[in-house]
């Protein structure tokens, strides 16, 4: 429908009416009957011919807003993972989990504490027969993390990536066992 600036229009959302102040390209500036000065688009708008005779009834604006409700896609569930994807073990390498104070360590102490535990656990995971494994390390500079990436290279049954981003953000690293059965 065309508009031209001085035209009443209804808007087809809201219980809304007002008068055309300004068209700029696709966007239509009405101002409404309580003041507001509002931003829409032509489909979004009907043109009200006269106050007393509108061209479309009421009765048309309602079926009209039910076909545009019945186009809109409905919200699906969310499917969760099946529980055998979902990680068996987690390991949080922060050193706070592993020790009972810090105090008088060096990093590299620190580095070398994180690295024996995952060094452990990853053995253990392998001796169990575990298949996945979560080694939660924190982003911090990447020190951890790319010893980490160095230490499960030396494995030949083990494949390593970055752990889920919604559940541990980029301070996770996941390594998925290759079991021979």
């Amino acid at each position: 429908m065309d508009f031209v600036k001085g035209d009443r229009v209804e808007a087809m959302d809201d219980t809304i009416t007002g008068v055309i102040e300004k068209i700029d390209g696709t966007t239509i500036m009405v101002l409404s009957d309580d003041g507001f000065l509002i931003k829409y688009l032509p489909s979004e708008l009907i043109k009200i011919v006269d106050d007393r005779n509108l061209t479309v009834t009421n009765y048309e604006v309602a079926k009209i807003k039910s076909e545009k409700a019945q186009g809109k896609r409905k919200n699906t569930p969310v499917v969760k993972p099946k529980e055998r994807t979902a990680p068996k073990m987690e390991v949080d390498l922060h050193i706070h989990q592993l020790v009972p104070s810090k105090r008088g360590m060096s990093n590299y102490d620190i580095l070398n504490i994180q690295l024996d535990t995952a060094k452990r656990q990853l053995n253990f995971a392998i001796s169990k027969k575990i298949q996945k494994i979560v080694f939660i390390h924190g982003v911090g500079e990447g020190v951890l993390k790319e010893e980490l990436r160095y230490l499960f290279g030396r494995y030949d049954n083990v494949k390593h990536y970055d752990a889920d981003y919604q559940k541990y953000g980029l301070g996770a690293t996941e390594v998925y066992i290759f079991q021979n059965f």
